[in-house]
C-alpha cells in the first residue's frame, strides 16, 4: 500500500508564496494520480490541482490557476504544490491525496490520504 504526508504549511501575508510537499512511502507514487485539496474553516474540502501518472499532466481549478503549480519529483516519490500570490481565501488544511486512475477533483475517487498541513495567508 501506499502512505503520503504533507509538509511545508505555514503563516504567510497576502501576496507571499509557499510550497507545500507531498511525500510518498510504500508503494511508489508513480502509479497514482495525485490530488491536492483544501478546507477552509465552515467549508466543504475542495480540489485544488492534480497531477496524472502516466505523463504527469497537470490541472487546476480556476480560483488557482497562474498561482499555484504542481509537480511531480519521481526520483524522491514526491509531489510539490508551488503556491504564490497567496490570498486570505487560500487559507485552509491542505490534503494531498492518491488516485488510482485518472485526474479528478472529487475527493471520494481517492484512496490514501495524509493528515494535512495548515496554510494561514493572513496579514
Amino acid at each position: 500500500q501506499v502512505h503520503v504526508a504533507e509538509s511545508g504549511g505555514g503563516l504567510v501575508q497576502p501576496g507571499g508564496s509557499l510550497r507545500l510537499s507531498c511525500s510518498g512511502s510504500g508503494r511508489s507514487l508513480d502509479y497514482y494520480a495525485i490530488g491536492w485539496f483544501r478546507q477552509a474553516p465552515g467549508k466543504q474540502r475542495e480540489g485544488v490541482a492534480c497531477i496524472s501518472s502516466s505523463d504527469d499532466s497537470t490541472f487546476y481549478k480556476d480560483f488557482v490557476k497562474g498561482r499555484f503549480t504542481i509537480s511531480r519529483e519521481r526520483g524522491k516519490n514526491k509531489v510539490y504544490l508551488e503556491m504564490k500570490n497567496l490570498k486570505p481565501e487560500d487559507t485552509g488544511v491542505y490534503h494531498c491525496a492518491t488516485e488510482f486512475g485518472v485526474c479528478s477533483y472529487n475527493p471520494h475517487e481517492f484512496d490514501n490520504w495524509g493528515k494535512g498541513t495548515q496554510v494561514t495567508v493572513s496579514s
